[in-house]
Order: structure tokens, then sequence, then C-alpha cells
């Protein structure tokens, strides 16, 4: 089997899917590597080192997208313009693996569904200890809470830590992180490095002892957070009245914050308003606001996606693709979640489809001409797949249904 590595053409994106490094470990597999030239130029892997690894390098898209897989950073939704380009280029039974914002954009996989190519959206991989290992979300949330701070570090006209100096003693920026997920954590973990005095809230309880650990002080507000926290031990979306409590509860923490980095966000859904206008307005002069939640509306009610602003004299900085910024560990760190996942599926040279296998079925969005994830069946008001498959089987004179683990050769494309 080939495995095809194209060029990223999403605006910006300086991401490869695979690294040289990668290249020897799936070759073991069985598997051949073709790499479009320049592919990892802005990355910083040269041809020339991807070769050196035993990859083929492919001038011409077109024969790229002949392999029998296709790894991407970003495809279908993730891409969408890009994505349509591309589509004419994908065929039945050939895959397609990364992210690609199936709860963003479910039209997006319906229309990869209908190319007869099977889909594995990486955004889906369930958390579980066994798919650590390819948890593409963890690995690039850790990117982007790091590089988020050094943003807030090179805009905040005051230096990080407290230092005592012939010239008097400078006291410490006041770092306040919102969310205590993988990025929050990582936010954390920097901004005690460059020496701020960092505090930190998650709607999540369960997250305190993790921020304490990382030097952290955990913000305790009177809010009811039972039901906080939802599956995969993502938080999930609370009522109006909880936002609204919690706003004006947050807005005390943040006028008392030099930096305030924002990454709660919602698989799914819109990402929470948590820092009203008037709570800018109430934060020092020259104070940073870094919202990792404005590709989806933002956590502050100012921010907007890939810009910076200056408001009531504090700057806000709504970046989407932090990791991006890091190409060259970001690349590394999501070839080998990539990696592990193609060593998931690869038995004997063949991708095999063990629908029994969580980390596959509920990685899988699209198969054989169907939409196969029932999220995003739902999400575009298409009737539960097995109710396709009872009714079909009902019908003598219709086609056989499609079965998940038969090969991705099914004729159908009605999704």
């Amino acid at each position: 089997m080939r495995v095809a590595v194209p060029i990223e053409t999403f605006p910006g994106e300086r991401r490869v899917a695979l690294v040289p490094a990668a290249i020897g470990p799936l070759k073991k597999l069985g598997l051949e590597v073709c790499v479009e030239s320049e592919a990892g130029s802005q990355a910083g892997y040269p041809d020339n080192a991807f070769a050196e690894a035993g990859a083929e390098i492919v001038s011409d898209r077109d024969a790229l997208f002949s392999a029998d897989v296709v790894v991407q950073v970003r495809s279908a939704g993730a891409n969408r313009d890009g994505f349509k380009a591309d589509l004419a280029r994908l065929r039945q039974g050939q895959i397609v693996i990364g992210m690609s914002d199936p709860l963003g954009d479910a039209g997006a996989v319906r229309d990869l569904a209908n190319s007869g190519a099977t889909l594995f959206a990486m955004e889906l991989i369930p958390r579980i200890t066994r798919a650590q290992s390819m948890d593409v979300l963890s690995s690039m949330a850790t990117v982007a809470g790091y590089h988020a701070v050094l943003l807030a570090a090179t805009k905040l006209p005051k230096m990080f830590p407290m230092l005592m100096t012939a010239a008097g003693t400078l006291s410490a920026a006041k770092v306040f992180v919102i969310g205590g997920g993988v990025a929050g954590l990582q936010a954390i973990a920097t901004a005690r490095r460059l020496g701020g005095i960092v505090s930190a809230y998650d709607v999540r309880p369960a997250v305190r002892e993790q921020v304490e650990s990382l030097g952290g002080k955990f913000v305790e507000m009177e809010l009811e957070t039972d039901s906080a926290e939802g599956q995969g031990g993502y938080a999930k979306a609370m009522d109006e009245m909880f936002y609204t409590k919690q706003r004006a509860l947050m807005a005390e923490v943040v006028a008392q914050s030099d930096v305030v980095v924002t990454t709660a966000a919602i698989p799914g859904r819109p990402s929470p308003l948590l820092i009203t206008a008037e709570a800018v307005q109430g934060m020092p002069t020259g104070s940073v606001i870094v919202d990792l939640a404005a590709e989806r509306g933002g956590n502050c009610e100012l921010s907007q996606p890939d810009t910076e602003l200056t408001a009531h004299d504090v700057t806000i900085l709504g970046p989407t693709n932090l990791p991006s910024e890091v190409p060259f560990h970001a690349s590394q760190m999501y070839a080998k979640n990539i990696s592990n996942f193609l060593h998931h599926l690869v038995s004997d040279g063949k991708v095999q489809f063990d629908m029994q296998d969580e980390i596959t079925r509920e990685t899988m969005a699209a198969h054989g001409g169907q939409v196969t994830s029932s999220r995003l069946r739902e999400m575009l008001e298409l009737e539960p797949l097995e109710k396709r498959v009872a009714e079909q089987t009902d019908r003598s004179d219709d086609p056989p249904p499609i079965r998940l683990d038969e090969d991705a050769s099914a004729e159908t494309k009605d999704n």
C-alpha cells in the first residue's frame, strides 16, 4: 500500500502530516510513502530528508492522490476551499486520514462520503488510555498553550519574572489561565517557567490537582459544577444562568491580571463567553488577552479570529492556528500521532477495518458512501445507519446493505 503526504493548502498552514523520522517505521509495516515535493519545507523538513529516509518525492498532485491512503494535517471541513479542489481526486475505496473539523462542518464529511473514500477524522479519536498516543488534539493543544504565553510575553509591556536589581525590584506578572485542559495546563507550565504568578480556573473541579502540581493557584468560584464534565473528559455546555454568574465572578479575577489566556472550548459548539467587554475595561493598562477559543466565537466578547486589536488599553489576540507557528515540533508530534494510528490500522501491509475496536469505529467518519459517525448523522439530520441497514434488509429488491466491516468497495453512495 502507498501512503501519500500532500502539501497543505490551507492559508498559512506550515505543518506536514509525516516527518522523515516516521518513514522508516511505516516501511517496516509494509507501506510505501510518497511525499509531494516541498510538503515539509516550511516545517523545516526538506525533500532530501524525506528521500534519505526512504520516501518517494512526487511533484504531480494528481499522481500523488493515486495512493491508497492520503494523510493530511487538514482535510474536509478543516480546509474547506482546499478540500473542494482535492475532492475530485478522491476515489472509491481510498482512505483519507487527518483533522477534518467533523463537528464544525459535518457537511464536508458528507461531501467526502459521496466520493466513496473512507475518512478517519483524527479529532474523533476516543479519549481512552490506549488511544493517547494518537490524540492529535492533545498534541496540538500542547503547542498552542505554550506559544500563547510566548505571544503574551512579547505584547506585555512588563517582564514576567520578579527581579531584584540595583535599579529596584520588578514585580512578577500575574497570569490567569481559563481552562485546565491540555492547552491550559501547558500555558500554566510555560508562564511559571517564565516567572509569572499563575492562577487558573476550570469548570471541572477535578482539574484542581493538575493546576496545583504545575505551581498554579486554582481559583474557586461559588458555582454548581457537578454536571460540568461531559463525554471524554471535556467540559460541556451549561445554561445561560450559569454563565451569567460565572462571568460576574470571572471579572473580579480578570481585573487583577496582567495576562489572561483563555482556552475554554466545547466540541462542536460555540465557545462559551466568559470575559465581557466590561471585564476587559477593568483590566490594568497594557494587559494582554490571548483567546485560544476565538475560532468559534471566543471566550472574550471583544476578540476576533486571527486579529490583534486594542480595546480599553488592553491588547486582545485571537490566534486560530498557533501550532502552525511552531511547525517543526508540531509536525513531529502530529506525525507520531498519525504513525501510531496507521500502526493501529495496518496488519500484513494492509489496512484492516475492525469495527469492534473502539478507536477504529469512533474515528471513522465516512465509509462506503455513507457518513458512518452517529453523531455526524444526527447533525446532518440523517436517519441512524442501523435503521437504514434494517430497512434495506427487509427489501429483497434493494441492493445489499453496507456493512462497515466489509471492504471499502461498496457501491452505495446515498448517505
